[in-house]
């Protein structure tokens, strides 16, 4: 991997931080190849931008004041592992009013494009769910 294609993963990995922190879940989903897939823990992938675009608003609607960070970026030679933290609190419809803070990280497979072509999500569940009990 060549020092240029680490700057553009590196680029793309931090405007993946800022449109999660955004609140505007398209943006998320446009660092996806239009046919790109995210899948979150066991949860099924979802497939192409407007699924993706689902999936971060769910996030986003649950933690209005949600901020990630980009904790660390492991480049690989087929794409990279973006770890991360999430914190917010979970005042979006019906949530609990508890704050969160939980790590997690996403093997990505890029596409020639330079996009996301496939996102592993991984963060513990059991943990988000314990933080958010009333």
């Amino acid at each position: 991997m060549t020092s240029a294609d680490e700057q553009t993963i590196r680029r793309l990995a931090e405007g993946y931080t800022a449109a999660w922190c955004s609140q505007n879940a398209a943006s998320v989903a446009a660092h996806y190849d239009e046919s790109g897939s995210l899948r979150v823990n066991d949860d099924p992938p979802a497939v192409g931008r407007e699924a993706i675009t689902q999936v971060a608003q769910g996030f986003m609607t649950a933690f209005p004041d949600m901020q990630v960070a980009m904790d660390d970026l492991h480049l690989e030679d087929d794409g990279a592992i973006y770890h991360w933290t999430l914190t917010g609190t979970n005042t979006g419809p019906g949530g609990t009013g508890r704050s969160l803070r939980i790590s997690g990280f996403e093997v990505w497979e890029l596409g020639t494009n330079g996009l996301i072509s496939n996102s592993r999500g991984h963060f513990d569940s059991d943990e988000y769910f314990r933080q958010l009990e009333r």
